[in-house]
């Protein structure tokens, strides 16, 4: 009898070691990282207090000046069809839009899995489709959850169909880019090349983004939401990347 209520009692224990074990290893993990992990976790809480706030402000109604007056102040005040700067800026800003898309994001996605097959990285290979399938169903669950329409403010320059917050070309392009940017940076020798990679992420994400408002298809508040959250989840996943690369789960890309 005493030794099967024995064995019960280990068996209970079981999932507690576990976890007990694990956050030890965690532990270790951080006090052995580099303040580039510490500023990660540090981004992902700003950036996740940033989008609570923001949705805050939504749903209590008061972005509503902020975001009319800063669709009006990009359109001509006598003609809201037409945007102000010259003409090619209007064709730049749907050519970045486009760079936010999901046609081309799932087409870097493809040929980053098949470098990192090829490369046989296996690991990372299923980090990046996890990341990108995970940011996908995460703004369309997101967009249906909270059902903001488009703006009715000025006239779209391009067509949209879905909900409107938050905005999922701003936070797929913070996903994607910054994703694959710091795939990029672990190959990087020099820590100027790794900062530049980064920055041009930062920089498309912005562009895409900026690119939503300016063709009014978007209000402001949604493309901020979207970069937070974005963001949010690209660090998150690089943060679980850095982790499992220390376990051994999952390959270092620097790393033959």
């Amino acid at each position: 009898m005493s030794s099967a209520v024995s064995e019960r009692r280990r068996h209970r224990r079981r999932p507690i070691a576990l976890l007990h074990d694990a956050g030890i290893v965690a532990a270790r993990w951080l006090a052995r990282q580099e303040a580039a992990v510490l500023v990660a976790i540090l981004g992902v809480l700003l950036a996740l207090f940033g989008f609570i706030k923001i949705t805050e402000e939504l749903l209590e109604g008061d972005m509503g000046h902020f975001d009319e007056w800063l669709l009006r102040g990009l359109r001509l005040p006598d003609q809201p069809h037409t945007p102000i700067g010259p003409a090619w800026l209007l064709e730049a800003a749907r050519d970045l839009t486009a760079l936010g898309g999901r046609t081309l994001l799932l087409a870097l996605v493809l040929f980053a899995l098949g470098y990192l097959a090829l490369e046989r990285k296996y690991g990372g290979m299923w980090l990046v489709a996890i990341a990108a399938a995970g940011g996908g169903f995460l703004s369309t669950a997101m967009k249906e959850l909270f059902g903001r329409g488009r703006p009715d403010v000025v006239p779209h320059l391009v067509a949209v169909a879905s909900p409107s917050f938050p905005s999922g070309h701003s936070m797929l392009a913070a996903i994607i880019y910054l994703t694959l940017g710091a795939l990029l940076a672990r190959f990087a020798a020099r820590r100027r090349t790794k900062i530049y990679l980064l920055t041009a992420a930062l920089a498309l994400s912005f562009l895409v983004g900026s690119s939503r408002v300016y063709l009014g298809v978007h209000y402001p508040t949604d493309v901020l939401a979207g970069w937070c959250a974005g963001l949010v989840w690209a660090l998150i996943c690089w943060l679980v990347a850095r982790y499992l690369q220390y376990r051994g789960t999952v390959e270092n890309p620097g790393r033959r």
